[in-house]
């Protein structure tokens, strides 16, 4: 009996232990879970290149950052503890993986930030929609979240600052360049849209570089050489640091750092520059760059006094400054927490025991928190130390503004690049770029080789010495506008003339070097000198041809031409005899019919309105009905002549007589201004048919088709200056030419030698196009020398170079010689009619109603004497009362 006595007191007493180790078990847990619920632990895996100075410095900012985060009561609260766990990638995509793998195995963490390089970003996109992967530095346009749902861009995408660059090129005036690229999915993910904005800019890209990351420098240095032998000079460089180091040090080893050359390169070379060693920095003096702007603030200031002093205590060296990128990966886990602290509390990742990590990335279960929280972070807007943070399609947005910077002994800012306004100098208070015409510039630059020029933008031919070879017509006449003469003491050829100004004067507003020598080509046997001469252009045997060339349809089928630089069309020169019309009715051609009736009936219309005011006053206008008729017509006739012997009453009819005197005036005057030049002028409808008609030896007009030309009508040849005077001065009947035809600026040419025997008349038809600079097809020149035409027009510097070869005679300008004086009509002096017209309609009115008051106050002059006529009857009559005083007087 004592045996189960004793053992089931021992079961109680097993059964009392174990329910207090239950609760004693439930209690720990409930401590626990309250431990935990005030003290969130959030794990972040950190994939650096620990190699590199950009690695270091942002995992310095981020550790940076977690101690701000957890000394901040403000904006995250204190049960948020953020855990980094750092790993080296080494700048290996795989190796970055391999991290990333491990971290989500081993570590669950929640995000992964830092993937440093594009490269690394794309491979860990492999990693699908787990956690969200955050990039402070991977650029590349090829990342996006169509490829990769979680991937987060902290910094701003490539494809932004191709706006600044194209607006750069555009400000230099450049028109050829070279783009030099990494061969990488950062390198070539700027290209496509880089050309383009280029294009639009109508800058041309001569020839694309890409170079391999890992490329050693031997072959860095193949590339320059043949870099080199381009006519281009002008680079535009995006690549990683790494080789950027590496790449500038030997361009200025090779001399391509020299005075000529121009350099522009992408932020993510001048992002780190502040870490890069010095002697590269003294191979990139004079190169140009962009880099995202960065708002000054107080909270910035403080972070970068904090980080000296860190980077003091830690380091004995140089003290780097802090860079955009390091800004942006403390940022980033400001995001991150932001984002973690509003989405709330979250279910830890089940452990996978996989044993292949890399082979079996599907192993590792998807996480409804991992698309939460890139949604969270997505949402989010905060102001951190790079400024607004606001994510847009899972990238930071374009900053307001780019810095653009030269590198001369260190990074100096000399502008500012906004979307809005282009390139300015200053920004105003909100970061916007300001108005002012002043600052719609930049500051001094120094350019490679310490010169303090623009780089012109092509220098062609320069490296093999071969320069071109310039086309110029050499001929007998006209040498004002081109001339070729060969100098006896030096025996070289002078080549000179008005066209051989205006290219060199073009040439030199161009934005590159152009290196040039004249060749003459002398007259072709076969008559077709400047068909010819087209023909070897388009052959590609001269580099161009520059003279008088003339601009036609056929010849721009071979030929690229410039625009014009004269005026265009063609004209006749005629002597200057007076000839005398044979028309009876010469006399009424200066005005038309309708002007010739407004004359006449306003004549008739004055003389009446003057009858109507004076016929009732004045003597001079009474009479007999035919007296009266007879008046109002001599009277308004007879001021064309003399003055009238009829003298005026009213003040009114004076008025409008003087008013017609001065319509008079001007219309005898305008009659025998216009009568005189009829009676001058030649007529070309007049030139018989049969005469001889000259035109230019091998000019584009020699076709039987001009002014009442018939078969019969002969074609000299004409060379020179003098053989159009002679031609005209023997005339048809005796072997020469009753008129000449040929483009206006020969014409103009001619009348400035001969002005006072010959005249210029209008032409009839233009089948030219003026003078232009011929090119083979598709040369680069032509668009510019056709600029800096319209630019030389612009400033009238064309006018100038046409003032110095044709003194007073410039061809541009239109003389006034017409074939036809123009017939005066009633449209041209309706405005003295009007005036006429009005003056007598009012004249006649106020009469009208001067008449009628006078007439009015004339009836009651007229009443007031009945009236008072009447009074005085009425008076004389004694009344009754008056007759019987005088009665009873007398009867006293």
């Amino acid at each position: 009996m004592q045996l189960p006595m004793k053992l089931e007191r021992l079961a109680r007493i097993f059964i009392l232990s174990a329910i207090l180790h239950a609760f004693h078990s439930i209690g720990r847990s409930m401590a626990l879970n309250t431990h935990h619920r005030h003290h969130r632990h959030i794990h972040v895996g950190v994939i650096l290149d620990m190699e590199s100075q950009v690695g270091k410095m942002a995992q310095q900012c981020m550790t940076m950052a977690i101690a701000d985060l957890n000394a901040s009561a403000s904006h995250i609260n204190h049960s948020l503890k953020l855990i980094l766990h750092p790993r080296n990638s080494m700048g290996q995509p795989l190796k970055a993986l391999s991290s990333a793998v491990e971290l989500l195995e081993n570590e669950q963490v929640e995000a992964l930030i830092g993937p440093q390089t594009s490269e690394e970003a794309e491979l860990l996109g492999e990693l699908g929609d787990r956690v969200p992967l955050i990039s402070f530095s991977a650029s590349s346009p090829f990342l996006s979240r169509e490829k990769c749902p979680n991937f987060i861009r902290m910094t701003t995408n490539d494809n932004s600052q191709v706006g600044a660059i194209a607006a750069l090129v555009q400000k230099f005036g450049w028109r050829e360049l070279v783009i030099i690229h990494e061969d990488s999915s950062y390198g070539n993910g700027i290209v496509p849209d880089l050309l383009l904005a280029l294009d639009e800019g109508n800058a041309r890209v001569a020839h694309r570089t890409a170079i391999p990351p890992q490329a050693r420098d031997i072959y860095v240095e193949a590339q320059l050489y043949k870099l080199m032998a381009l006519s281009a000079n002008i680079f535009i460089v995006h690549m990683s640091a790494s080789l950027a180091s590496r790449f500038f040090v030997k361009v200025n080893e090779l001399g391509m750092m020299s005075t000529g050359y121009g350099w522009i390169v992408t932020d993510g070379i001048i992002n780190e520059l502040p870490v890069m060693d010095q002697s590269v920095l003294d191979s990139m003096q004079g190169v140009i760059g962009i880099r995202p702007y960065i708002p000054s603030s107080e909270r910035l200031h403080n972070f970068s006094l904090h980080w000296r002093n860190n980077s003091f205590t830690n380091q004995h060296h140089r003290i780097p400054e802090v860079n955009v990128y390091c800004l942006w990966a403390y940022d980033s886990v400001w995001a991150l927490a932001k984002a973690v602290y509003h989405l709330g509390p979250t279910t830890s990742m089940q452990k996978n025991d996989s044993a292949n990590k890399l082979a079996h990335l599907a192993a590792f279960p998807s996480r409804r928190t991992g698309s939460d929280l890139v949604r969270t972070i997505l949402r989010g807007k905060f102001t951190g130390l790079s400024g607004e943070i606001q994510l847009k399609n899972g990238q930071l947005q374009q900053p307001l503004a780019f810095e653009i910077v030269n590198v001369v002994r260190r990074v100096k800012r000399i502008g500012f690049w906004t979307q809005w306004n282009g390139i300015t100098q200053g920004l105003n208070g909100s970061s916007v770029a300001t108005q002012s015409p002043s600052l719609r510039k930049m500051g001094s630059i120094g350019w490679p080789g310490s010169s303090s020029a623009v780089p012109k933008g092509k220098q062609v031919m320069r490296k093999t010495g071969k320069r071109m070879r310039i086309a110029v017509p050499v001929k007998p006449g006209f040498k004002e506008l081109v001339g070729v003469e060969l100098d006896p003491e030096t025996n070289t050829t002078i080549v000179t003339g008005f066209c051989i100004d205006v290219f060199k004067a073009a040439i030199d507003l161009l934005p590159y070097e152009v290196k040039f020598d004249f060749i003459p080509i002398p007259n072709s046997t076969t008559g077709n000198h400047y068909e010819d001469l087209i023909y070897h252009v388009y052959l590609q045997q001269y580099d161009a041809a520059v003279g008088d060339l003339t601009i036609t349809a056929n010849r721009s089928s071979y030929v690229d031409f410039t625009m014009p630089f004269t005026e265009a069309g063609v004209a006749m020169i005629v002597p200057v005899e007076t000839t005398q019309s044979t028309s009876m009715w010469i006399f009424l051609q200066p005005l038309k019919v309708d002007l010739w009736l407004a004359i006449g009936a306003f004549f008739v219309f004055t003389g009446c309105v003057v009858w109507t005011v004076e016929h009732i006053d004045n003597s001079g206008f009474k009479g007999a009905l035919a007296r009266q008729i007879g008046t109002v017509v001599w009277y308004s006739f007879s001021t064309l002549v003399f003055p009238q012997w009829e003298k005026l009453i009213s003040n009114s009819s004076k008025v409008v007589v003087i008013v017609w005197l001065f319509v008079v005036l001007i219309l005898t005057s305008s009659y025998t201004a216009n009568l005189s030049s009829m009676l001058t002028v030649r007529q070309l409808e007049y030139l018989p048919k049969g005469e001889s008609v000259g035109v230019p030896f091998g000019s584009p007009v020699n076709q039987p088709v001009l002014i009442n030309s018939s078969k019969e009508t002969s074609f000299p040849l004409l060379q020179t200056v003098e053989d159009y005077a002679n031609a005209l001065r023997e005339g048809s009947q005796n072997g020469g030419v009753a008129a000449i035809i040929d483009e206006l600026p020969y014409v103009k040419l001619f009348l400035s030698k001969y002005s006072a025997q010959y005249t210029m008349v209008e032409p009839l038809y233009n089948n030219t196009n003026g003078f232009g600079f011929a090119f083979p097809k598709g040369s680069p020149l032509v668009p510019d020398i056709s600029a800096s035409i319209a630019k030389l027009r612009e400033d009238g510097k064309l006018y100038l170079i046409g003032q110095n070869w044709f003194k007073d005679h410039y061809l541009f300008p239109d003389q006034d010689s017409a074939t036809e004086v123009a017939r005066l009509d009633l449209y041209r002096f309706r405005g003295l009619f009007l005036i006429t017209g009005i003056t007598s309609t009012v004249a006649l009115i106020a009469s009208y109603k001067f008449r009628k008051k006078k007439s009015t106050m004339k009836q009651h002059e007229v009443a007031d004497q009945r009236a008072k006529e009447k009074f005085s009857l009425v008076s004389n009559i004694p009344s009754r009362r008056t007759s019987c005083t005088h009665i009873r007087r007398h009867s006293c």
